[in-house]
């Protein structure tokens, strides 16, 4: 048996399946806090082992992985050390991710422990697109450079897509839109990924529920000097008080859905300000791909709202000889489908 554990920030989903990758059973819990996540995740693992203790094979989404790795990874107490070390690069995530693993190594203690990174995907990137525009010594230094997030995700959607269009994944150019509580276009070129919105951390490109997205960086430096803001909690603003919610005051999509209908106009503007952003990289990436054959909406929001996916779409005139499909994540899928790849 094979036991996917994907660990978010709020919610723990986990998949069963059969050595041919036939789903056994599944579900999903979300927590208020970490020590509520813990006892859930604690819970539901012991409940899965009371279920099928022969579980041989446990695979886990991790967000931010090693730049070498592009495929599963056995997990040891070497690989633990270094996926701590970027915790503060994504707080939202990898502490969740980790707590995961560990918590699994003690239920399961026989079980292979396997790590899937969501920036697996982008290890490719073409130097132009991973650059950052600053100085060597500090590129080198500090590893500098575009990693890339969702991963998981614009890979399983892309390739569905090309299923769906009924051609070969490495003859398309697909943009993809992972839209959820966090949210990343992927430009997808011969199977590969040829660019990505989210950068050295998950806090680049789209603007998010609650995380910022691109912003002058210019703000943050003049938040430092003048509101003498400290970088601890530019950190906390940037990730759980901009975005949507930083705009309108609510961070969760359907809230500002139901809002708007009440005439909120603040969540109105949070919704056109998100919707927009999006626009402007489906448009960047059109152009450097030189076309798209297929736009893929993907996550919670881009599977689940039609409203959403017909705004971004409306007034996109490049879009006209482009296939739009929506297409329901499923990460766990992906994950057992790379962990069979490698065994």
């Amino acid at each position: 048996m094979i036991l996917i554990l994907n660990c978010g920030s709020q919610t723990i989903k986990f998949k069963l399946f059969d050595k041919d990758l036939a789903k056994i059973k599944g579900g999903q819990v979300s927590a208020k806090n970490p020590q509520e996540y813990r006892g859930f995740l604690i819970s539901e693992l012991k409940k899965i082992k009371d279920i099928e203790a022969n579980i041989e094979i446990i695979g886990h989404r991790v967000v931010y992985g090693s730049r070498d790795s592009d495929g599963p990874v056995r997990i040891t107490a070497g690989v633990l050390k270094e996926l701590k070390k970027y915790e503060t690069l994504a707080p939202l995530h990898q502490p969740y991710n980790l707590l995961g693993i560990r918590t699994a190594q003690k239920i399961f203690p026989k079980a292979k422990q396997l790590a899937v990174f969501d920036t697996a995907f982008f290890k490719g990137l073409p130097i132009v697109a991973k650059t950052y525009a600053l100085p060597q010594n500090l590129r080198v230094k500090y590893g500098l450079e575009r990693f890339g997030f969702h991963g998981i995700s614009h890979e399983y959607a892309a390739r569905e897509a090309a299923k769906k269009f009924k051609k070969p994944l490495a003859k398309l150019k697909i943009i993809t839109c992972h839209l959820g509580g966090g949210a990343s276009i992927t430009a997808v070129r011969n199977g590969k990924a040829f660019d990505t919105s989210m950068g050295l951390t998950p806090l680049a490109g789209l603007v998010m529920m609650t995380r910022a997205g691109s912003i002058d960086p210019g703000i943050l430096l003049y938040l430092g000097e003048k509101a003498k803001i400290s970088n601890q909690k530019l950190k906390h603003i940037l990730n759980y008080e901009s975005g949507v919610k930083g705009i309108c005051g609510k961070g969760d999509m359907l809230e500002v859905l139901q809002a708007m209908k009440k005439g909120n106009k603040k969540a109105g503007l949070a919704l056109d300000v998100f919707v927009y952003a999006i626009k402007k990289y489906i448009g960047a990436y059109y152009a450097i791909l030189n076309g798209c054959d297929i736009l893929v909406f993907t996550g919670a929001i881009g599977f689940g709202s039609a409203k959403i996916r017909n705004m971004i779409c409306k007034n996109l005139d490049i879009l006209k000889r482009t296939k739009v499909l929506a297409i329901k994540s499923n990460e766990e899928l992906a994950i057992a489908q790379k962990i069979k790849e490698e065994l």
